[in-house]
């Protein structure tokens, strides 16, 4: 069983869904003095407790845990959040695996997937996990928040209490709507995303690495302490979440460079990769993977492929061994070329083109787990189905890149082709 636990999270004690998870009260701390080390501990001490029973004085709309009552006054933040990946972290990738797991193993994925005590709690009553509540579920939990995935509660509300980063002068709220709000500066501070994007010490690895690593690439980049996660994948903050799902973050996370040539008699196209706007490994995880493709265009429309390297992590689908790593850290540079054969005719060009596969160590997982369908009951194989088919529609063109190869010669280095966040260059 432990082959389906992609979800690759850790460390979580199995959370005991009675009466009590709905209805006891969790008071929290007040935090205006303390460290973001101390509020961070507080604020992602997994499993996170139950809201427990809402403030008697306060209207049902406050005290829903529903994104969508957060949108009737923060319409902005989310309809940018509804187009973001912690909006859809409950897709079918996680649901076919939920159907074939015990609580325990099903709660190591929801706590970065879907971490409220009550998300929780309705996953258990849909699955007929023994530990799911026996009272009815209450008003402020809707019936579909265990869907919402990272929803708006999942950050910002504790026991009912309302979290965020300072207000800022212009957009300062004004009233007191869930009896005020705490502010913290750690909800700008790189380590407020560590809780899922970091594993510990003595988390999961593959040849010695961390299956999640990307704080620490972070604070070893050269943006440290000079521009944080929210600062790119937040901007303004705005709830966007964009990486390399996102054509245009991948193109602003790297310079690239073709280098067309004629050396010792041959023809060579070069290319160089350079992360100078990812402030980590690019990319980060062991999911995704960038194809960069060579390939000579004709006049009339021909192509011929001239070859291609993955940039990425390659792991096999159980999580043991590694094939290669070509993650470029950030500042760092990879270079490859190949050979071609330069056409005689006229109008030919060498085009780069960048194609990538934001879920493609999930597609191989999800095709291997097909072959074993048999074993699975229908419901479990319609999902895996839609996962893998879903994964797959992910894959998008980030950048072509191309040049002339009339009168081609050795170049100097200050006139070679480059793209700097453009798609088309």
């Amino acid at each position: 069983m432990r082959r389906f636990l992609i979800g690759m999270v850790v460390s979580v004690g199995l959370a005991v869904f009675a009466w009590q998870t709905w209805l006891g009260r969790v008071s929290t701390l007040p935090v205006a003095e303390e460290s973001v080390e101390s509020f961070l501990a507080n604020h992602w001490n997994h499993p996170l407790p139950p809201q427990g029973a809402p403030v008697v004085d306060r209207p049902a709309l406050e005290a829903s845990l529903d994104a969508a009552s957060c949108a009737q006054c923060h319409t902005a933040q989310w309809e940018a959040w509804g187009g973001s990946l912690h909006s859809r972290t409950m897709g079918p990738g996680i649901q076919w695996q939920l159907r074939l797991m015990n609580q325990e193993q099903g709660n190591r994925c929801l706590r970065c997937h879907a971490p409220l005590a009550e998300q929780k709690a309705l996953v258990a009553l849909e699955r007929g996990w023994s530990a799911a509540p026996a009272k009815a579920r209450p008003d402020y939990v809707p019936a579909d928040l265990h869907r919402q995935g990272v929803a708006c509660a999942a950050c910002h509300v504790r026991g009912h209490d309302r979290f965020g980063p300072p207000a800022r002068a212009e957009t300062r709220l004004q009233g007191t709507a869930h009896g005020g709000f705490t502010a913290h500066d750690a909800f700008e501070d790189s380590r407020f995303c560590a809780t899922c994007h970091q594993f510990p010490e003595d988390g999961p690895r593959v040849a010695g690495k961390l299956q999640e690593d990307t704080l620490a690439q972070w604070q070893a980049s050269p943006f440290a302490g000079k521009q944080s996660c929210q600062q790119c994948h937040m901007p303004e903050r705005q709830h966007l979440f964009r990486g390399i799902h996102d054509p245009e973050m991948v193109r602003k996370a790297l310079t690239v460079e073709l280098i067309p040539l004629r050396e010792n008699g041959r023809a060579v196209a070069r290319v160089r990769l350079s992360n100078t706007g990812a402030g980590h490994h690019f990319p980060t995880y062991m999911v995704p993977k960038v194809y960069a493709r060579l390939a000579l265009l004709g006049p009339d429309g021909e192509t011929r492929p001239v070859g291609e390297e993955i940039i990425g992590w390659q792991v096999d689908v159980g999580l043991t061994d590694e094939q290669f790593d070509r993650r470029i850290p950030a500042g760092g540079t990879f270079e490859f070329e190949r050979d071609f054969p330069l056409p005689t005719e006229a109008g030919w060009r060498i085009e780069l083109s960048l194609d990538v596969a934001p879920r493609e160590h999930y597609e191989r997982v999800f095709a291997d787990s097909l072959q074993k369908a048999s074993l699975m009951d229908t419901g479990t194989v319609t999902e895996l189905r839609a996962a893998l088919s879903e994964a797959a529609a992910t894959r998008f063109n980030a950048l072509r890149l191309s040049r002339s190869l009339e009168n081609l010669r050795i170049q100097p280095v200050d006139t070679l082709a480059r793209c700097d966040g453009d798609a088309d260059c």
